[in-house]
Protein backbone atom coordinates (compact mmCIF):
# COMPACT_ATOMS: atom_id res chain seq x y z
CA UNK A 1 0.00 0.00 0.00
CA UNK A 2 1.58 3.27 -1.11
CA UNK A 3 0.68 6.92 -1.42
CA UNK A 4 -0.71 9.39 1.12
CA UNK A 5 -3.51 7.03 2.18
CA UNK A 6 -1.07 4.21 2.84
CA UNK A 7 1.23 6.53 4.80
CA UNK A 8 -1.75 7.68 6.87
CA UNK A 9 -2.66 4.08 7.68
CA UNK A 10 0.92 3.21 8.59
CA UNK A 11 1.05 6.28 10.87
CA UNK A 12 -2.18 5.14 12.53
CA UNK A 13 -0.77 1.65 13.04
CA UNK A 14 2.35 3.07 14.66
CA UNK A 15 0.24 5.22 16.98
CA UNK A 16 -1.83 2.20 18.00
CA UNK A 17 1.31 0.16 18.66
CA UNK A 18 2.63 2.98 20.83
CA UNK A 19 -0.69 3.12 22.68
CA UNK A 20 -0.62 -0.65 23.21
CA UNK A 21 2.87 -0.40 24.67
CA UNK A 22 1.72 2.38 26.98
CA UNK A 23 -1.22 0.28 28.15
CA UNK A 24 1.05 -2.62 29.05
CA UNK A 25 3.43 -0.26 30.87
CA UNK A 26 0.61 1.41 32.84
CA UNK A 27 -0.75 -1.95 33.93
CA UNK A 28 2.67 -3.10 35.08
CA UNK A 29 3.20 0.21 36.93
CA UNK A 30 -0.15 -0.18 38.71
CA UNK A 31 0.83 -3.70 39.77
CA UNK A 32 4.17 -2.41 40.99
CA UNK A 33 2.43 0.18 43.16
CA UNK A 34 -0.34 -2.05 44.54
CA UNK A 35 1.17 -5.53 44.94
CA UNK A 36 3.67 -4.67 47.74
CA UNK A 37 1.85 -5.17 51.01
CA UNK A 38 -1.22 -6.72 49.39
CA UNK A 39 -0.66 -10.05 51.14
CA UNK A 40 -3.07 -12.80 50.21
CA UNK A 41 -5.13 -10.42 48.06
CA UNK A 42 -2.50 -10.13 45.33
CA UNK A 43 -4.79 -12.02 42.95
CA UNK A 44 -7.49 -9.35 43.27
CA UNK A 45 -5.05 -6.72 41.98
CA UNK A 46 -4.21 -8.98 39.04
CA UNK A 47 -7.93 -9.20 38.21
CA UNK A 48 -8.23 -5.41 38.21
CA UNK A 49 -5.23 -4.94 35.94
CA UNK A 50 -6.40 -7.76 33.69
CA UNK A 51 -9.78 -5.99 33.38
CA UNK A 52 -7.96 -2.80 32.40
CA UNK A 53 -5.93 -4.67 29.78
CA UNK A 54 -9.05 -6.33 28.34
CA UNK A 55 -10.78 -2.95 27.98
CA UNK A 56 -7.72 -1.34 26.46
CA UNK A 57 -7.05 -4.21 24.04
CA UNK A 58 -10.68 -4.28 22.89
CA UNK A 59 -10.74 -0.50 22.51
CA UNK A 60 -7.52 -0.39 20.50
CA UNK A 61 -8.72 -3.23 18.29
CA UNK A 62 -11.99 -1.40 17.64
CA UNK A 63 -10.06 1.81 17.02
CA UNK A 64 -7.85 0.01 14.52
CA UNK A 65 -10.79 -1.58 12.72
CA UNK A 66 -12.90 1.61 12.77
CA UNK A 67 -10.56 4.60 13.08
CA UNK A 68 -13.28 7.18 12.52
CA UNK A 69 -15.77 5.63 14.93
CA UNK A 70 -15.96 6.75 18.56
CA UNK A 71 -16.68 3.28 19.92
CA UNK A 72 -13.00 2.32 20.09
CA UNK A 73 -12.21 5.52 21.96
CA UNK A 74 -15.07 4.93 24.40
CA UNK A 75 -13.97 1.37 25.14
CA UNK A 76 -10.40 2.58 25.68
CA UNK A 77 -11.74 5.30 27.97
CA UNK A 78 -13.56 2.58 29.89
CA UNK A 79 -10.22 0.85 30.42
CA UNK A 80 -8.74 4.10 31.70
CA UNK A 81 -11.69 4.38 34.11
CA UNK A 82 -11.00 0.86 35.39
CA UNK A 83 -7.33 1.72 35.94
CA UNK A 84 -8.15 5.05 37.62
CA UNK A 85 -10.70 3.43 39.92
CA UNK A 86 -8.15 0.84 41.04
CA UNK A 87 -5.57 3.46 42.09
CA UNK A 88 -7.12 3.48 45.56
CA UNK A 89 -5.23 0.23 46.17
CA UNK A 90 -1.84 1.95 45.96
CA UNK A 91 0.03 3.67 48.79
CA UNK A 92 0.42 7.06 47.07
CA UNK A 93 -2.01 9.61 48.61
CA UNK A 94 -2.62 11.54 45.39
CA UNK A 95 -3.36 8.33 43.46
CA UNK A 96 -5.64 7.13 46.26
CA UNK A 97 -7.62 10.37 45.91
CA UNK A 98 -7.94 9.84 42.15
CA UNK A 99 -9.13 6.28 42.76
CA UNK A 100 -11.76 7.45 45.26
CA UNK A 101 -13.16 10.03 42.83
CA UNK A 102 -13.29 7.65 39.84
CA UNK A 103 -14.28 4.44 41.61
CA UNK A 104 -17.57 4.00 39.71
CA UNK A 105 -16.86 5.88 36.46
CA UNK A 106 -16.53 2.59 34.54
CA UNK A 107 -20.24 1.98 35.12
CA UNK A 108 -21.12 5.35 33.58
CA UNK A 109 -18.88 4.50 30.63
CA UNK A 110 -20.72 1.18 30.23
CA UNK A 111 -24.05 3.03 30.01
CA UNK A 112 -22.49 5.41 27.49
CA UNK A 113 -21.17 2.50 25.39
CA UNK A 114 -24.52 0.74 25.29
CA UNK A 115 -26.42 3.88 24.33
CA UNK A 116 -23.84 4.87 21.69
CA UNK A 117 -23.60 1.49 19.97
CA UNK A 118 -23.02 1.05 17.04
CA UNK A 119 -22.29 4.48 15.54
CA UNK A 120 -20.32 5.80 18.54
CA UNK A 121 -22.73 8.69 19.07
CA UNK A 122 -25.65 8.86 21.48
CA UNK A 123 -28.81 9.66 19.51
CA UNK A 124 -31.96 11.10 20.99
CA UNK A 125 -32.51 13.64 23.73
CA UNK A 126 -33.61 11.03 26.28
CA UNK A 127 -30.57 8.84 25.66
CA UNK A 128 -28.22 11.82 26.01
CA UNK A 129 -29.87 12.77 29.32
CA UNK A 130 -29.48 9.21 30.62
CA UNK A 131 -25.82 9.04 29.57
CA UNK A 132 -25.09 12.39 31.21
CA UNK A 133 -26.94 11.30 34.35
CA UNK A 134 -24.75 8.22 34.49
CA UNK A 135 -21.61 10.34 34.72
CA UNK A 136 -23.33 12.56 37.29
CA UNK A 137 -24.10 9.54 39.47
CA UNK A 138 -20.54 8.21 39.09
CA UNK A 139 -18.74 11.53 39.78
CA UNK A 140 -20.99 13.95 41.66
CA UNK A 141 -22.92 11.51 43.85
CA UNK A 142 -19.68 9.71 44.60
CA UNK A 143 -18.47 12.70 46.65
CA UNK A 144 -19.93 11.66 50.04
CA UNK A 145 -18.02 8.38 49.80
CA UNK A 146 -14.69 10.16 50.20
CA UNK A 147 -15.66 13.46 51.86
CA UNK A 148 -17.25 11.89 54.95
CA UNK A 149 -15.45 8.54 55.22
CA UNK A 150 -12.30 8.63 57.38
CA UNK A 151 -11.10 5.37 55.80
CA UNK A 152 -11.15 6.85 52.28
CA UNK A 153 -8.62 9.22 50.69
CA UNK A 154 -7.04 11.37 53.40
CA UNK A 155 -6.44 14.25 51.00
CA UNK A 156 -10.18 14.56 50.33
CA UNK A 157 -11.58 13.79 53.79
CA UNK A 158 -13.62 16.66 55.29
CA UNK A 159 -15.47 15.35 58.34
CA UNK A 160 -16.54 12.07 59.88
CA UNK A 161 -20.30 12.20 59.19
CA UNK A 162 -21.69 8.64 59.11
CA UNK A 163 -25.23 9.91 58.52
CA UNK A 164 -24.27 11.87 55.45
CA UNK A 165 -22.12 8.96 54.27
CA UNK A 166 -25.04 6.51 54.48
CA UNK A 167 -27.47 8.98 52.94
CA UNK A 168 -25.07 9.68 50.09
CA UNK A 169 -24.62 5.96 49.45
CA UNK A 170 -28.40 5.46 49.37
CA UNK A 171 -28.92 8.39 47.00
CA UNK A 172 -26.17 7.15 44.70
CA UNK A 173 -27.55 3.62 44.60
CA UNK A 174 -31.08 4.86 43.98
CA UNK A 175 -30.02 7.28 41.24
CA UNK A 176 -27.82 4.62 39.69
CA UNK A 177 -30.73 2.19 39.68
CA UNK A 178 -32.91 4.75 37.92
CA UNK A 179 -30.21 5.33 35.30
CA UNK A 180 -29.92 1.58 34.73
CA UNK A 181 -33.71 1.19 34.38
CA UNK A 182 -33.92 4.15 31.96
CA UNK A 183 -31.04 2.77 29.89
CA UNK A 184 -32.70 -0.67 29.85
CA UNK A 185 -35.95 0.81 28.55
CA UNK A 186 -34.13 2.69 25.78
CA UNK A 187 -32.20 -0.42 24.75
CA UNK A 188 -35.34 -2.58 24.85
CA UNK A 189 -37.08 -0.13 22.54
CA UNK A 190 -34.15 -0.28 20.11
CA UNK A 191 -34.25 -4.08 20.11
CA UNK A 192 -38.00 -4.13 19.43
CA UNK A 193 -37.67 -1.75 16.47
CA UNK A 194 -34.52 -3.40 15.04
CA UNK A 195 -34.60 -5.71 12.04
CA UNK A 196 -34.19 -9.43 12.69
CA UNK A 197 -30.56 -9.49 11.50
CA UNK A 198 -29.56 -6.53 13.69
CA UNK A 199 -31.54 -7.90 16.63
CA UNK A 200 -29.27 -10.96 16.70
CA UNK A 201 -26.32 -8.61 17.26
CA UNK A 202 -27.96 -6.18 19.66
CA UNK A 203 -29.79 -8.58 21.95
CA UNK A 204 -26.81 -10.48 23.44
CA UNK A 205 -24.73 -7.30 23.66
CA UNK A 206 -27.41 -5.26 25.43
CA UNK A 207 -28.36 -8.19 27.68
CA UNK A 208 -24.78 -8.65 28.86
CA UNK A 209 -24.28 -4.90 29.29
CA UNK A 210 -27.36 -4.68 31.49
CA UNK A 211 -26.10 -7.64 33.52
CA UNK A 212 -22.84 -5.76 34.11
CA UNK A 213 -24.75 -2.68 35.24
CA UNK A 214 -27.04 -4.68 37.51
CA UNK A 215 -23.97 -6.15 39.22
CA UNK A 216 -23.67 -2.79 41.04
CA UNK A 217 -26.95 -2.89 43.01
CA UNK A 218 -26.68 -6.69 43.30
CA UNK A 219 -23.23 -6.55 44.86
CA UNK A 220 -24.22 -5.44 48.40
CA UNK A 221 -27.51 -7.33 48.41
CA UNK A 222 -26.61 -10.61 46.67
CA UNK A 223 -22.92 -11.03 45.90
CA UNK A 224 -21.38 -9.86 49.20
CA UNK A 225 -23.63 -11.98 51.45
CA UNK A 226 -22.92 -15.02 49.30
CA UNK A 227 -19.23 -14.54 48.47
CA UNK A 228 -17.80 -11.98 50.86
CA UNK A 229 -16.73 -8.39 50.23
CA UNK A 230 -13.44 -8.93 48.37
CA UNK A 231 -14.64 -11.85 46.28
CA UNK A 232 -17.86 -10.02 45.36
CA UNK A 233 -15.87 -7.01 44.17
CA UNK A 234 -13.64 -9.26 42.05
CA UNK A 235 -16.64 -11.08 40.55
CA UNK A 236 -18.16 -7.70 39.68
CA UNK A 237 -14.99 -6.63 37.90
CA UNK A 238 -14.81 -9.96 36.04
CA UNK A 239 -18.35 -9.35 34.79
CA UNK A 240 -17.42 -5.81 33.82
CA UNK A 241 -14.34 -7.15 32.01
CA UNK A 242 -16.69 -9.06 29.69
CA UNK A 243 -18.28 -5.83 28.44
CA UNK A 244 -15.50 -4.92 25.97
CA UNK A 245 -15.37 -8.55 24.84
CA UNK A 246 -19.06 -8.35 24.02
CA UNK A 247 -18.45 -5.17 22.01
CA UNK A 248 -15.61 -6.79 20.06
CA UNK A 249 -17.81 -9.78 19.23
CA UNK A 250 -20.53 -7.41 18.06
CA UNK A 251 -17.96 -5.57 15.96
CA UNK A 252 -16.79 -8.80 14.34
CA UNK A 253 -20.42 -9.59 13.50
CA UNK A 254 -20.74 -6.29 11.66
CA UNK A 255 -22.20 -4.07 14.33
CA UNK A 256 -19.77 -1.14 14.15
CA UNK A 257 -20.11 1.74 11.73
CA UNK A 258 -16.87 2.76 10.13
CA UNK A 259 -16.96 6.45 9.45
CA UNK A 260 -14.04 8.43 8.13
CA UNK A 261 -10.66 7.30 6.90
CA UNK A 262 -11.55 8.15 3.32
CA UNK A 263 -7.88 7.99 2.42
CA UNK A 264 -8.11 4.28 3.18
CA UNK A 265 -11.07 4.05 0.82
CA UNK A 266 -9.08 5.66 -1.98
CA UNK A 267 -6.17 3.29 -1.37
CA UNK A 268 -8.45 0.26 -1.38
CA UNK A 269 -10.10 1.47 -4.57
CA UNK A 270 -6.70 1.67 -6.23
CA UNK A 271 -5.76 -1.78 -4.98
CA UNK A 272 -9.02 -3.21 -6.29
CA UNK A 273 -7.99 -2.27 -9.82
CA UNK A 274 -11.44 -1.03 -10.78
CA UNK A 275 -12.97 -4.51 -10.60
CA UNK A 276 -16.62 -4.53 -11.63
CA UNK A 277 -19.06 -4.68 -8.72
CA UNK A 278 -16.49 -3.87 -6.03
CA UNK A 279 -17.82 -0.44 -5.07
CA UNK A 280 -20.51 -1.59 -2.57
CA UNK A 281 -18.03 -4.04 -1.03
CA UNK A 282 -15.33 -1.37 -0.59
CA UNK A 283 -17.81 1.13 0.85
CA UNK A 284 -19.14 -1.53 3.21
CA UNK A 285 -15.65 -2.42 4.44
CA UNK A 286 -14.65 1.17 5.11
CA UNK A 287 -17.96 2.48 6.45
CA UNK A 288 -18.77 -0.67 8.39
CA UNK A 289 -22.16 -1.39 6.79
CA UNK A 290 -22.33 -4.64 4.85
CA UNK A 291 -25.79 -3.71 3.52
CA UNK A 292 -24.50 -0.75 1.46
CA UNK A 293 -25.69 -0.73 -2.13
CA UNK A 294 -25.15 1.63 -5.05
CA UNK A 295 -27.75 2.67 -7.62
CA UNK A 296 -27.05 4.46 -10.89
CA UNK A 297 -29.06 7.25 -12.49
CA UNK A 298 -30.08 6.88 -16.14
CA UNK A 299 -31.06 10.35 -17.38
CA UNK A 300 -32.45 9.05 -20.70
CA UNK A 301 -35.11 7.02 -18.90
CA UNK A 302 -35.23 9.22 -15.77
CA UNK A 303 -34.88 6.03 -13.75
CA UNK A 304 -32.57 4.25 -11.31
CA UNK A 305 -30.88 0.94 -12.13
CA UNK A 306 -28.66 -1.43 -10.14
CA UNK A 307 -25.22 -2.68 -11.15
CA UNK A 308 -26.75 -5.30 -13.44
CA UNK A 309 -28.80 -2.68 -15.28
CA UNK A 310 -32.09 -3.85 -13.75
CA UNK A 311 -34.62 -1.16 -12.76
CA UNK A 312 -34.52 -0.07 -9.10
CA UNK A 313 -37.12 1.80 -7.11
CA UNK A 314 -36.82 4.75 -4.73
CA UNK A 315 -37.84 6.01 -2.13
CA UNK A 316 -36.21 3.75 0.42
CA UNK A 317 -37.69 1.58 3.18
CA UNK A 318 -37.97 3.14 6.62
CA UNK A 319 -34.73 1.62 7.93
CA UNK A 320 -32.63 2.73 4.95
CA UNK A 321 -31.16 6.07 3.95
CA UNK A 322 -29.44 7.31 0.84
CA UNK A 323 -27.26 10.12 -0.45
CA UNK A 324 -26.84 11.18 -4.04
CA UNK A 325 -23.47 11.24 -5.80
CA UNK A 326 -22.81 13.97 -8.34
CA UNK A 327 -20.04 15.03 -10.72
CA UNK A 328 -20.03 18.63 -11.85
CA UNK A 329 -23.54 19.10 -10.50
CA UNK A 330 -24.88 16.16 -12.52
CA UNK A 331 -26.50 13.30 -10.64
CA UNK A 332 -24.78 9.99 -11.40
CA UNK A 333 -25.81 7.65 -8.61
CA UNK A 334 -26.90 7.10 -5.02
CA UNK A 335 -25.39 5.25 -2.07
CA UNK A 336 -27.92 3.40 0.07
CA UNK A 337 -26.97 2.59 3.67
CA UNK A 338 -28.33 1.67 7.09
CA UNK A 339 -28.86 4.88 9.06
CA UNK A 340 -28.71 2.97 12.36
CA UNK A 341 -25.12 1.95 11.63
CA UNK A 342 -23.94 5.20 10.06
CA UNK A 343 -25.12 8.22 11.99
CA UNK A 344 -23.77 11.06 9.85
CA UNK A 345 -24.80 11.21 6.17
CA UNK A 346 -21.90 13.59 5.53
CA UNK A 347 -19.57 10.62 5.99
CA UNK A 348 -21.34 8.76 3.19
CA UNK A 349 -21.35 11.88 1.02
CA UNK A 350 -17.60 12.26 1.51
CA UNK A 351 -17.11 8.61 0.57
CA UNK A 352 -19.26 9.22 -2.50
CA UNK A 353 -17.00 12.09 -3.54
CA UNK A 354 -13.97 9.81 -3.29
CA UNK A 355 -15.74 7.11 -5.31
CA UNK A 356 -17.42 9.45 -7.84
CA UNK A 357 -15.24 8.54 -10.83
CA UNK A 358 -15.52 4.83 -10.07
CA UNK A 359 -19.30 5.18 -9.72
CA UNK A 360 -19.45 7.00 -13.06
CA UNK A 361 -17.51 4.15 -14.69
CA UNK A 362 -19.88 1.63 -13.14
CA UNK A 363 -22.84 3.72 -14.30
CA UNK A 364 -21.64 3.56 -17.91
CA UNK A 365 -21.26 -0.19 -17.58
CA UNK A 366 -24.73 -0.45 -16.03
CA UNK A 367 -26.07 1.55 -18.97
CA UNK A 368 -24.45 -0.90 -21.41
CA UNK A 369 -25.90 -3.82 -19.46
CA UNK A 370 -29.33 -2.21 -19.51
CA UNK A 371 -29.06 -1.69 -23.27
CA UNK A 372 -27.87 -5.26 -23.70
CA UNK A 373 -30.83 -6.45 -21.64
CA UNK A 374 -33.18 -4.42 -23.81
CA UNK A 375 -31.57 -5.87 -26.96
CA UNK A 376 -31.88 -9.42 -25.66
CA UNK A 377 -35.52 -8.79 -24.74
CA UNK A 378 -36.16 -7.38 -28.21
CA UNK A 379 -34.54 -10.39 -29.89
CA UNK A 380 -36.50 -12.72 -27.63
CA UNK A 381 -39.73 -10.98 -28.67
CA UNK A 382 -38.80 -11.41 -32.34
CA UNK A 383 -38.05 -15.12 -31.88
CA UNK A 384 -41.27 -15.60 -29.92
CA UNK A 385 -43.29 -13.74 -32.54
CA UNK A 386 -41.70 -15.76 -35.34
CA UNK A 387 -42.42 -19.03 -33.54
CA UNK A 388 -45.97 -17.95 -32.87
CA UNK A 389 -46.43 -17.23 -36.58
CA UNK A 390 -44.86 -20.57 -37.53
CA UNK A 391 -47.24 -22.35 -35.16
CA UNK A 392 -50.20 -20.50 -36.67
CA UNK A 393 -49.16 -21.34 -40.22
CA UNK A 394 -48.48 -24.98 -39.32
CA UNK A 395 -51.86 -25.25 -37.60
CA UNK A 396 -53.65 -23.64 -40.54
CA UNK A 397 -51.94 -25.95 -43.04
CA UNK A 398 -52.58 -29.01 -40.89
CA UNK A 399 -56.18 -28.21 -40.05
CA UNK A 400 -57.09 -26.50 -43.34
CA UNK A 401 -55.19 -27.37 -46.52
CA UNK A 402 -54.23 -30.86 -45.41
CA UNK A 403 -57.82 -31.72 -44.52
CA UNK A 404 -58.96 -30.31 -47.88
CA UNK A 405 -56.48 -32.51 -49.72
CA UNK A 406 -57.66 -35.56 -47.82
CA UNK A 407 -61.24 -34.76 -48.74
CA UNK A 408 -60.24 -34.27 -52.39
CA UNK A 409 -58.46 -37.61 -52.38
CA UNK A 410 -61.53 -39.32 -50.99
CA UNK A 411 -63.75 -37.63 -53.64
CA UNK A 412 -61.34 -38.71 -56.38
CA UNK A 413 -61.50 -42.26 -55.11
CA UNK A 414 -65.31 -42.14 -55.13
CA UNK A 415 -65.40 -40.77 -58.69
CA UNK A 416 -62.95 -43.43 -59.84
CA UNK A 417 -65.07 -46.17 -58.32
CA UNK A 418 -68.23 -44.86 -60.04
CA UNK A 419 -66.68 -44.15 -63.49
CA UNK A 420 -67.89 -46.61 -66.19
CA UNK A 421 -65.01 -45.87 -68.55
CA UNK A 422 -61.71 -47.57 -67.66
CA UNK A 423 -59.61 -44.75 -69.13
CA UNK A 424 -61.43 -42.17 -67.02
CA UNK A 425 -61.07 -44.38 -63.96
CA UNK A 426 -57.32 -44.65 -64.55
CA UNK A 427 -56.90 -40.90 -64.92
CA UNK A 428 -58.92 -40.21 -61.76
CA UNK A 429 -56.85 -42.75 -59.80
CA UNK A 430 -53.69 -41.03 -61.06
CA UNK A 431 -55.13 -37.72 -59.87
CA UNK A 432 -55.91 -39.31 -56.49
CA UNK A 433 -52.32 -40.56 -56.15
CA UNK A 434 -51.05 -37.08 -56.99
CA UNK A 435 -53.25 -35.62 -54.30
CA UNK A 436 -51.91 -38.21 -51.82
CA UNK A 437 -48.33 -37.30 -52.69
CA UNK A 438 -49.08 -33.62 -52.33
CA UNK A 439 -50.70 -34.26 -48.94
CA UNK A 440 -47.63 -36.26 -47.86
CA UNK A 441 -45.31 -33.45 -48.93
CA UNK A 442 -47.53 -31.00 -47.09
CA UNK A 443 -47.35 -33.14 -43.94
CA UNK A 444 -43.57 -33.22 -44.21
CA UNK A 445 -43.47 -29.45 -44.68
CA UNK A 446 -45.77 -28.89 -41.71
CA UNK A 447 -43.65 -31.21 -39.57
CA UNK A 448 -40.49 -29.32 -40.44
CA UNK A 449 -42.20 -25.97 -39.95
CA UNK A 450 -43.60 -26.89 -36.52
CA UNK A 451 -44.28 -30.54 -35.61
CA UNK A 452 -47.88 -31.15 -34.56
CA UNK A 453 -46.67 -33.28 -31.64
CA UNK A 454 -44.78 -30.26 -30.30
CA UNK A 455 -47.84 -28.05 -30.59
CA UNK A 456 -50.27 -30.55 -29.16
CA UNK A 457 -48.25 -32.59 -26.62
CA UNK A 458 -45.13 -30.57 -25.76
CA UNK A 459 -41.37 -30.93 -26.01
CA UNK A 460 -40.86 -34.35 -24.44
CA UNK A 461 -43.49 -36.01 -26.63
CA UNK A 462 -42.13 -34.34 -29.78
CA UNK A 463 -38.56 -35.37 -28.88
CA UNK A 464 -39.72 -38.95 -28.28
CA UNK A 465 -41.42 -39.00 -31.68
CA UNK A 466 -38.26 -37.64 -33.29
CA UNK A 467 -36.01 -40.19 -31.57
CA UNK A 468 -38.28 -43.07 -32.57
CA UNK A 469 -37.81 -42.15 -36.24
CA UNK A 470 -33.99 -42.21 -36.07
CA UNK A 471 -32.32 -45.00 -38.12
CA UNK A 472 -29.54 -45.31 -35.50
CA UNK A 473 -29.91 -46.46 -31.87
CA UNK A 474 -30.89 -43.32 -30.00
CA UNK A 475 -31.66 -42.98 -26.30
CA UNK A 476 -33.87 -40.26 -24.84
CA UNK A 477 -33.56 -39.17 -21.20
CA UNK A 478 -36.45 -36.78 -20.55
CA UNK A 479 -36.91 -35.62 -16.97
CA UNK A 480 -40.20 -34.02 -15.86
CA UNK A 481 -40.21 -30.41 -16.97
CA UNK A 482 -42.08 -29.11 -13.92
CA UNK A 483 -44.79 -27.25 -15.79
CA UNK A 484 -45.43 -25.83 -19.26
CA UNK A 485 -42.58 -24.19 -21.13
CA UNK A 486 -42.77 -20.87 -22.98
CA UNK A 487 -43.46 -21.60 -26.67
CA UNK A 488 -40.25 -19.94 -27.87
CA UNK A 489 -38.13 -22.00 -25.48
CA UNK A 490 -39.96 -25.20 -26.41
CA UNK A 491 -39.49 -24.60 -30.13
CA UNK A 492 -35.81 -23.68 -29.76
CA UNK A 493 -35.11 -26.80 -27.71
CA UNK A 494 -36.85 -29.02 -30.26
CA UNK A 495 -35.01 -27.54 -33.24
CA UNK A 496 -31.71 -27.94 -31.36
CA UNK A 497 -32.43 -31.66 -30.88
CA UNK A 498 -33.49 -32.04 -34.51
CA UNK A 499 -30.41 -30.21 -35.82
CA UNK A 500 -28.04 -32.15 -33.57
CA UNK A 501 -29.46 -35.52 -34.62
CA UNK A 502 -29.54 -34.53 -38.29
CA UNK A 503 -25.89 -33.42 -38.22
CA UNK A 504 -24.88 -36.67 -36.51
CA UNK A 505 -26.66 -38.72 -39.21
CA UNK A 506 -25.18 -36.72 -42.09
CA UNK A 507 -21.62 -36.01 -41.01
CA UNK A 508 -20.56 -37.71 -37.77
CA UNK A 509 -20.50 -41.43 -38.86
CA UNK A 510 -21.95 -42.14 -35.44
CA UNK A 511 -23.08 -45.55 -34.19
CA UNK A 512 -25.15 -44.32 -31.24
CA UNK A 513 -26.81 -41.09 -30.21
CA UNK A 514 -28.47 -39.79 -27.08
CA UNK A 515 -30.71 -36.88 -26.09
CA UNK A 516 -31.19 -35.50 -22.59
CA UNK A 517 -33.81 -32.97 -21.49
CA UNK A 518 -33.75 -31.64 -17.94
CA UNK A 519 -35.10 -28.72 -15.98
CA UNK A 520 -33.87 -27.20 -12.73
CA UNK A 521 -35.94 -24.32 -11.38
CA UNK A 522 -36.16 -21.82 -14.25
CA UNK A 523 -33.38 -23.30 -16.41
CA UNK A 524 -34.03 -25.85 -19.18
CA UNK A 525 -31.04 -27.96 -20.23
CA UNK A 526 -30.95 -29.78 -23.58
CA UNK A 527 -28.07 -32.06 -24.60
CA UNK A 528 -27.44 -34.03 -27.80
CA UNK A 529 -24.51 -36.44 -27.93
CA UNK A 530 -23.11 -38.80 -30.55
CA UNK A 531 -20.05 -41.08 -30.64
CA UNK A 532 -18.96 -40.05 -34.12
CA UNK A 533 -15.78 -38.54 -35.51
CA UNK A 534 -16.35 -35.06 -34.06
CA UNK A 535 -15.00 -31.94 -35.68
CA UNK A 536 -18.23 -29.94 -35.60
CA UNK A 537 -17.89 -26.17 -35.09
CA UNK A 538 -20.26 -23.32 -34.43
CA UNK A 539 -19.08 -21.48 -37.52
CA UNK A 540 -19.06 -24.59 -39.72
CA UNK A 541 -22.59 -24.31 -40.99
CA UNK A 542 -25.71 -22.21 -40.97
CA UNK A 543 -27.66 -24.72 -38.85
CA UNK A 544 -25.63 -24.39 -35.64
CA UNK A 545 -25.10 -20.67 -36.17
CA UNK A 546 -28.83 -20.13 -36.53
CA UNK A 547 -29.51 -22.21 -33.43
CA UNK A 548 -26.89 -20.26 -31.48
CA UNK A 549 -28.62 -17.03 -32.49
CA UNK A 550 -31.98 -18.40 -31.32
CA UNK A 551 -30.54 -19.57 -28.01
CA UNK A 552 -28.73 -16.29 -27.35
CA UNK A 553 -31.83 -14.30 -28.31
CA UNK A 554 -33.66 -16.04 -25.48
CA UNK A 555 -30.87 -15.23 -23.02
CA UNK A 556 -29.42 -18.75 -23.08
CA UNK A 557 -26.05 -20.31 -23.81
CA UNK A 558 -25.06 -22.93 -26.40
CA UNK A 559 -21.83 -24.91 -26.15
CA UNK A 560 -20.40 -27.28 -28.74
CA UNK A 561 -17.74 -29.82 -27.64
CA UNK A 562 -16.58 -31.76 -30.67
CA UNK A 563 -12.98 -32.92 -30.32
CA UNK A 564 -11.76 -35.05 -33.22
CA UNK A 565 -12.53 -38.79 -32.77
CA UNK A 566 -14.37 -38.06 -29.50
CA UNK A 567 -17.87 -37.39 -30.79
CA UNK A 568 -19.94 -34.23 -30.58
CA UNK A 569 -21.79 -32.89 -27.56
CA UNK A 570 -24.26 -30.03 -27.84
CA UNK A 571 -25.48 -28.43 -24.63
CA UNK A 572 -27.95 -25.57 -24.44
CA UNK A 573 -29.15 -23.81 -21.30
CA UNK A 574 -32.34 -21.84 -21.75
CA UNK A 575 -34.07 -19.67 -19.12
CA UNK A 576 -37.65 -20.83 -19.01
CA UNK A 577 -39.41 -18.63 -16.47
CA UNK A 578 -43.00 -18.13 -17.49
Amino acid sequence: MSGPGGARLRSLDRALLLAAGSVVALGCLQLGLSLPGSGDLWWAHLVLVFTFWVYAAAGLLAWHRRPGNSMGMLVTFGGAAVLAGSLGNTSVPALIAVGAITATVVLAVTVHLLLAFPSGKVHGRTARIVATAGYGVALILQAPQYLFDPDAASLLFVADRPGLLDAGAWVQRTAGGLVVVAAALILARRIVHARAGRRRVLLPLFAYGMLALLSVPLRPTVLEPALGGITAAVVQFVIIAGVPVAFVLAMLRGGFAREGELEELAVRLGDAGGAHGRIPLLLGQVLGDASIDVLFWMPEQSAWVDSAGAPAVLPLPQDRAGVEVTIGGERIGAILYDDDLIADPETVQAAGRVMALAIERERLLARLLAQRGALIASRARIVTAADRERRRIARDLHDGMQVSLVLLALEAQRVASAAPDGAVRCRVLTLRHGIDETAAELRTFVHRLMPPALIERGLCAAAEDLVDRMPLPTVLHAEPTGGPLPPGVESTAYFLIAEGLANALKHARAARMSVRIGREADLLTVEVHDDGIGGAAMHGGRGLRGLADRVHALGGELRVDSATSCGTHLRAELPCAS
